[in-house]
């Protein structure tokens, strides 16, 4: 007899899998930005995924954790900066830090997934808790190492309330005339800042 053979019981094929995965965590992003943390549900991005809400748990666990996932990926590209930014000399750590992280923002690709999980988090003291996680253990601690001086943390800290109140301001409250500036001339200007942060006594 022909025909269809039977599915077999199990776990899905790796490749299903990892496309469930980027399904579930693209269509989390977009509940998050349209509805923000408080009003987005696993439902929700259950339903925007095509899938099971269970599916939902079973990768990723609570609403909380699929903010997570959903931030780790959007922020990814930034949390390469303490790596790309390593290599040079100490006095121009501020200007390579600060091309990196406006680089960041000023592709597309990566913007739009960034302001998508930075609404969110500046609105819901849950999904803040979250994003501080991870941009605390995953980036500012490692440029921390890099500065390697007594307060290093503090002047890491200072150095990314400089860069990302400026992405705040030109990128998602659109201030002008920030907004339209050029990025070269934002790099000269905000650089030397961040270098003082991080070296200067």
């Amino acid at each position: 007899m022909t025909g269809t053979p039977a599915r077999r019981r199990g776990r899905p094929p790796r490749a299903e899998s990892a496309d469930t995965r980027d399904r579930i965590l693209a269509a989390a992003r977009a509940e998050f930005s349209a509805h923000g943390y408080e009003k987005t549900s696993v439902r929700g991005i259950a339903k925007a995924a095509g899938v099971d809400s269970a599916l939902v748990h079973h990768y990723y666990g609570t609403k909380e954790q699929v903010f997570g996932a959903a931030v780790e990926v959007a922020f990814a590209p930034a949390l390469e900066a303490p790596g790309a930014v390593a290599e040079g000399p100490r006095d121009a750590l501020g200007e390579r830090l600060t091309r990196f992280i406006l680089g960041v923002w000023e592709n597309p690709a990566t913007r739009a997934p960034l302001l998508a999980i930075l609404r969110s988090a500046v609105n819901n003291e849950t999904a803040a808790a979250v994003f501080r996680r991870l941009v605390a253990a995953q980036l500012l601690r490692r440029i921390a190492a890099q500065v390697d001086l007594p307060d290093a943390e503090l002047r890491a800290e200072l150095a990314a309330a400089q860069l990302i109140g400026t992405a705040m301001l030109r990128y998602v409250v659109g201030l002008e005339p920030l907004a339209s500036a050029d990025p070269e001339e934002i790099v000269a200007r905000i650089a030397p800042v961040v270098q003082r942060h991080l070296t200067e006594p």
